[in-house]
């Protein structure tokens, strides 16, 4: 496997061996590990960290793997989760599906394939989405995880911000009407944490911001797409950009 830049995995199993042994094999592989054995302690792990990865037992004591990855999405809605499980095929299996883990997996993890997924996050491009509705965001983020792509959420420019501290993002989404401030200061973040991000400005008030559009267009962002959306035309907008050379 050929890893084009680092990525962070965090494991989480009440295992200490399973732990142990799964860091040990990323860590080889190129990978950069974090582990915890319970709910709460990779919750504080995940506030300091933005992890590509969460490896997650789905049976724990306490806190479950799937209470946790619910936990997760709020906070790293860009984390794909893998969930393993002795129990694979019930309805908690179903349920991590539904809630938007990426895979569940049974136990005794069949390692090959378990290395097969993580090396196949790599390949999906990572979107940031900036919009201060929230119900939107969610759609937005299951649209976009269905199609193939890692979806962070930010709210205003200081998620926004912290988001893009770090990270860097393939596309970002860009509402132009925010509270407090406009898209234009999300596009200037955007560019100075990372010039190859490519931008699409998104706003349901057309005439309002058709000016501040065209100036941002001007300045350098990739397109624009109007609310409601069209959906097919919008996901092939962001499949053209996430093929473009960077």
């Amino acid at each position: 496997m050929s890893i084009p830049h680092e990525r962070r995995v965090l494991v989480v199993d009440d295992e200490e061996d399973t732990c142990r042994n799964l860091s040990d094999i990323l860590t080889d592989l190129g990978y950069r590990v974090d582990s915890a054995c319970d709910g709460p302690t990779a919750l504080e792990l995940v506030r300091k960290e933005h992890y590509d990865i969460a490896l997650l037992d789905l049976r724990m004591p306490g806190m479950d793997g799937l209470t946790l990855y619910r936990e997760i999405k709020k906070l790293r809605a860009g984390t794909v989760a893998i969930l393993v499980t002795a129990y694979a095929g019930g309805t908690t299996s179903e349920e991590a599906l539904e809630a938007g883990a990426w895979q569940v997996l049974p136990k005794p993890v069949d390692l090959p394939v378990l290395l097969e997924m993580v090396d196949r996050v790599q390949d999906q491009p990572l979107v940031l989405v900036v919009d201060d509705d929230h119900d939107l965001c969610e759609n937005l983020w299951q649209i976009l995880r269905d199609r193939g792509y890692r979806v962070a959420l930010a709210h205003d420019a200081t998620g926004a911000a912290e988001q893009l501290r770090g990270t860097s993002f393939r596309i970002v989404l860009i509402d132009m009407k925010l509270p407090g401030g406009n898209g234009s200061e999300i596009f200037r973040l955007v560019r100075e944490a990372d010039p190859h991000s490519r931008t699409v400005l998104i706003t349901g008030a057309r005439p309002e911001m058709e000016a501040l559009v065209e100036q941002v267009l001007a300045e350098g962002a990739d397109a624009a797409c109007y609310k409601p959306f069209d959906v097919p035309r919008l996901l092939d907008t962001l499949d053209r950009l996430a093929k473009a050379p960077g």
